[in-house]
């Protein structure tokens, strides 16, 4: 079963969406939904997008306060392309109906998050994400050179190696040719043929046992990608949001946007004692990496599962009209924020490596771009500063689009690919064995590659992480496809990677914190 598209489009995020709407002028676009396709990580976003909108903010004061909060890692080159190309791209965010929070006066009612020296978080309430999502799904239906398949999950893209070609790691003329999609509900396998494939997968937070990421982020990009011998970079540089909700019960955490702090919340131990003054000057503003690891060794030294964000000295109805979503949320778990502290923990949030693209997005594939967060772009180096991503996202969404509407014109179709074989394949095996194999990889990577690491844990990590490999590769060989052992493989690969490349960075730098090496007071 094949299907031929002009721009094949894996995941339905910010990246995805906006990148949809520009190529559809252009070709007919297929769009591929793991799950139904409001259901992405942007949905989640609480914080906002972070662009220079007037005085005294400044592209200088943007620029800087990135390339300070990514540790020197950055590039600077990109990030002064990403911060400039924002007000352009926000424009056309609020084109598409986008509805972003005004002042009385009619400006945007900008936020301030951590590591920024200005307010320039615009933002809809602490809903951001939703609202976005929910008006690019709008425009996207509307067009008609855009097909959406929900529950329909990429297994790999397609390259020479399907063809019977030799292909070495990180050749240049490797060209991706599209992909092979497993519809969830009918279970069938389908070639799309894409002249151009774009992959926005979102991260990996689910190699984590607590994580903010719907269960949906599972690496599956990267893992695709570096199978297909594409160049992945940058992946210990995972970064943990410091205040999702501490509920044990809860999966994925709920996050508690850094906004809170922005606007004024104080983090405290569980005796009620400011803390943050002992480890930065910016005090609960602080970057995240550097918020994160204070949390986690105000939690060692006290031995409490949390700490303490809190907002009773602001305005009760200001809080309450600014996080409607954090207020309701928090008074189902019988807490009123307006009266009192709310427990916190740091979860996995975001990863600032991935798939290695250019500035248009381009991977090391030829016709394969990755963007969003499953790429890695250089603009945030070894640390991302608090509502880059969203707008990282969309000047990329851009570039690729423009970059891929000039290369559709040197790409074609590849009519001998072979459809997907599952001969020889029993019937999946019990469910316990998937599942057993996701909990035990996610408490090596939360207890050997978490905030703070060595190289002590990170080589138990490899060595308990290759038996788990093992047998999942066993069992993917074996049986049928489905999407849990899918995921899990994927999540396996990208663990791997994570743990490869902290063992490989001999220092502490931004997320990557390790014991060995230590260069930042703690």
């Amino acid at each position: 079963m094949k299907r031929k598209v002009d721009f094949l489009v894996i995941g339905t995020g910010i990246a995805g969406l906006s990148y949809a709407l520009k190529v559809a002028r252009y070709g007919k676009v297929c769009v591929l939904s793991k799950t139904d396709v409001l259901e992405t990580t942007t949905r989640y976003a609480q914080g906002g997008i972070a662009a220079v909108t007037h005085q005294p903010d400044s592209y200088e004061k943007h620029i800087n306060d990135t390339l300070s909060c990514g540790d020197s890692l950055c590039d600077e080159k990109i990030v002064r392309m990403v911060v400039t190309e924002a007000s352009k791209q926000i424009d056309e965010l609020v084109g598409w109906g986008i509805d972003f929070d005004k002042n009385a006066l009619g400006e945007y009612d900008l936020a301030r998050e951590g590591g920024h020296s200005e307010k320039r978080i615009l933002h809809h309430k602490d809903n951001t994400g939703y609202e976005i999502q929910r008006a690019l799904i709008a425009e996207v239906y509307k067009h008609p050179n855009i097909e959406v398949l929900e529950h329909c999950f990429a297994i790999d893209i397609v390259t020479q190696h399907h063809l019977g070609r030799l292909v070495k790691r990180n050749m240049p003329d490797i060209e991706c040719f599209g992909a092979y999609a497993l519809h969830l509900k009918s279970n069938k396998i389908e070639t799309i043929l894409a002249k151009i494939t774009l992959i926005a997968t979102g991260g990996c937070g689910n190699a984590y046992y607590t994580t903010t990421n719907p269960h949906l982020a599972t690496g599956d990009g990267i893992a695709m990608v570096h199978r297909a011998k594409g160049i992945i970079e940058n992946m210990e540089f995972v970064q943990f949001h410091p205040t999702s909700l501490y509920n044990p019960f809860e999966s994925p955490s709920f996050l508690i946007t850094e906004a809170m702090r922005g606007h004024g919340g104080i983090l405290k131990t569980t005796e009620g004692k400011e803390f943050m003054h002992k480890y930065d000057k910016r005090g609960s503003l602080a970057p995240r990496d550097i918020v994160a690891r204070a949390i986690d060794n105000e939690m060692k030294i006290s031995g409490a599962d949390y700490v303490y964000l809190d907002c009773r000295h602001l305005d009760a109805d200001d809080l309450k009209n600014h996080f409607p979503n954090i207020y309701k949320k928090c008074l189902e778990l019988d807490i009123d924020i307006t009266k009192q502290m709310i427990p916190v923990v740091p979860a996995a949030h975001y990863v600032c490596g991935g798939i290695k693209v250019n500035e248009n997005g381009l991977s090391s594939i030829n016709y394969l771009y990755a963007i969003g967060e499953v790429s890695c772009t250089g603009l945030h180096g070894a640390n991302r500063l608090a509502s880059n991503s969203l707008l990282e996202a969309v000047v990329f969404a851009d570039r690729a689009a423009k970059d891929g509407v000039n290369k559709i014109k040197t790409s074609k179709h590849i009519e001998n690919i072979p459809d997907w074989n599952d001969e020889g394949t029993t019937h999946p095996e019990e469910m316990i064995l998937i599942t057993q194999n996701r909990k035990e990889m996610q408490q090596i990577m939360t207890n050997y590659v978490g905030i703070v690491r060595s190289d002590l844990r990170l080589k138990r990590a490899l060595d308990r992480l290759e038996i788990i490999w093992r047998e999942t590769e066993d069992l993917y060989k074996k049986t049928t496809l489905s999407l849990d052992l899918c995921q899990l493989r994927n999540m396996i690969n990208v663990s791997y990677l994570i743990i490869k490349m902290a063992m490989a960075r001999k220092e502490s730098r931004g997320l990557h914190y390790t014991l060995d090496y230590p260069q930042k007071k703690l």
